[in-house]
């Protein structure tokens, strides 16, 4: 069997229907809850400033220091607040996650700063504590190919997924979720190192083995252990200088590494759930590639995140069904989205994520289904594969760099509803959306590891939807529930060349005032 099968058994299998839901646990055992932090004891531990909030973006490169380090994983992947009801208290971090449960662990791999030992070596990134655990030391041996072929200054950030974290709440869906949260993070990466001045590259060409090898990950993981993902390159120079496709026996290490630290126990218990096994290791072997470089070259302009609203931004548990948003302020956001505006230049592939929405509430625009094509060679295999009677119209008004076309015109507030697994989060906000991936035509050219890469980029566009909320003062909420086939019925798919994979609203929110927010973290002589 083609082993993108693996990719395309699973998938079925963990659609949600009307009839039943994707296989997941019959309840949450809350004693049983996975830690939330991965530690690793008896590793020297190095704590991060807190940088002040008011911190203007370079327009030069920022040299690579602690400080450096510091700025750029608070900007990204640090706590931005503890929330508090009654005796119940948890962490928000500047990345989203589904459920607030954070599979996605961060791993630095630099060249020797004085703070940290003054020789290259890998870093573990502790957001409850912002902070670096080392994990061992680099020989000239090891990081010298590492570095071949890179621009002068050049470091690495790998990340890794925890499946149990998600598998604990949703069951065989958790696969799903921990790559849209990749996608978050990735996302959140290239706007952080974006304010420094520095560019991200995400590499392609190598194994999940040679990645696990390089950031002393099990190399047989089960379901509570870290499954390695993917490898950014960040430069302070261009990207056109940084290679896309790295020969795998580049990042094989060539002398053992001694690793310290022992990684902390999440559960007493754990659930197997054989699928998501089955998957991750159908990509362990298989090196990925998605085009090989085609992809869309990206202006280096991106749009200024005050560091602000960056760690301010936060998930709507429910919207006011009232508010609406101006038509300029949504053709500006789906303007964000196009894959021509940086940080898309992350990616080394051609986009393969569309967008179906449900208009809601916008100014200007009629209630109604609209689609938005990424790239416009799509556009004819999207018109085939929908429903004969749509319109395909240009709305009055629409700018002409957004690609925005009409379907249909129509109340369909409820429909949002219903396929959002009946949450009225999807109905009472300005607008929902489902993201639409190219997908088995992809699978059966690519193989299995395109599959997590088709959510990486998903979780990228949640990341800015997320981010463009809060800049028009409103609120958004990635929606990971929803019923897979009855959204490509609503469209008139018929096969899985395009497959709906994430969803997600926007609107109004409305703030539950039971709920207390407390700072991320104590003073260090800096604000927090």
């Amino acid at each position: 069997m083609n082993t993108w099968n693996v990719s395309i058994g699973y998938h079925e299998l963990t659609k949600h229907h009307f009839q039943r839901y994707s296989p997941g646990p019959d309840g949450l055992d809350w004693n049983n809850q996975p830690a939330p932090f991965r530690r690793y004891a008896d590793a020297p531990f190095t704590p991060l400033e807190l940088p002040d909030l008011d911190e203007p973006e370079r327009t030069t490169p920022a040299p690579f220091d602690i400080g450096f380090v510091a700025r750029l994983f608070y900007d990204s992947l640090a706590i931005s607040a503890w929330k508090q009801a009654g005796e119940s208290r948890w962490a928000l971090r500047v990345n989203p996650s589904s459920g607030n449960l954070h599979p996605t662990e961060a791993y630095l791999l630099c060249g020797g700063l004085q703070v940290l030992g003054g020789r290259p070596g890998l870093f573990h990134y502790a957001p409850d504590e912002h902070g670096l655990e080392r994990r061992g030391g680099f020989s000239d041996a090891n990081w010298q190919p590492l570095i071949s072929g890179f621009p002068p200054g050049v470091f690495f950030i790998g990340l890794s997924s925890i499946p149990w974290r998600e598998a604990w709440k949703y069951g065989e869906r958790a696969f799903r979720y921990c790559n849209h949260d990749v996608g978050h993070a990735l996302a959140a990466l290239g706007i952080s190192a974006a304010r420094l001045g520095w560019r991200v590259r995400l590499l392609n060409g190598f194994k999940s083995s040679t990645i696990a090898q390089l950031l002393g990950l099990p190399a047989l993981p089960q379901i509570a252990d870290e499954h390695p993902d993917c490898l950014l390159a960040i430069t302070p120079q261009s990207l056109e200088s940084a290679p896309v496709t790295v020969p795998d026996a580049q990042f094989q290490l060539r002398e053992p590494v001694k690793w310290i630290g022992t990684p902390n126990r999440l559960s007493e218990e754990t659930v197997d759930w054989p699928e998501i096994a089955e998957t991750f290791g159908s990509i362990w072997e298989a090196p990925p590639a998605l085009d090989q470089g085609a992809a869309t070259k990206a202006s280096p302009a991106l749009r200024h995140y005050a560091r602000s609203l960056l760690r301010q931004r936060r998930s709507a548990v429910a919207m006011d069904g009232e508010t609406p948003l101006a038509a300029a302020r949504f053709y500006d956001l789906l303007r964000t989205l196009m894959p021509e505006h940086a940080p898309f230049d992350m990616f080394p592939w051609t986009p393969r994520v569309h967008l179906a929405l449900f208009i809601h509430r916008v100014e200007g625009l009629k209630p109604g289904l609209y689609c938005l094509p990424r790239r416009p060679e799509i556009l004819p295999s999207l018109q085939k594969a929908f429903r004969a009677d749509f319109t395909w119209a240009t709305p009055p008004a629409c700018p002409g760099d957004v690609p925005l076309r009409q379907l249909l015109s129509a109340q369909c507030d409820e429909a949002a509803r219903v396929i959002s697994c009946n949450q009225f989060i999807a109905s009472d906000g300005c607008f929902s959306l489902g993201m639409l991936a190219e997908f088995e035509p992809v699978l059966a050219q690519f193989g299995p590891a395109a599959y997590p890469r088709l959510f990486w980029e998903c979780g990228f566009i949640g990341q800015l939807l997320y981010l463009e909320a809060e800049r028009a003062g409103m609120r958004g909420t990635g929606i990971g529930c929803f019923f897979d086939d009855a959204m490509h019925q609503i469209l008139g798919l018929q096969d899985r060349q395009f497959q709906s994979l994430y969803h997600f609203t926007i609107g109004g929110p409305v703030e539950d005032a039971r709920i207390t927010t407390l700072p991320a973290y104590e003073r260090r002589g800096t604000r927090n």
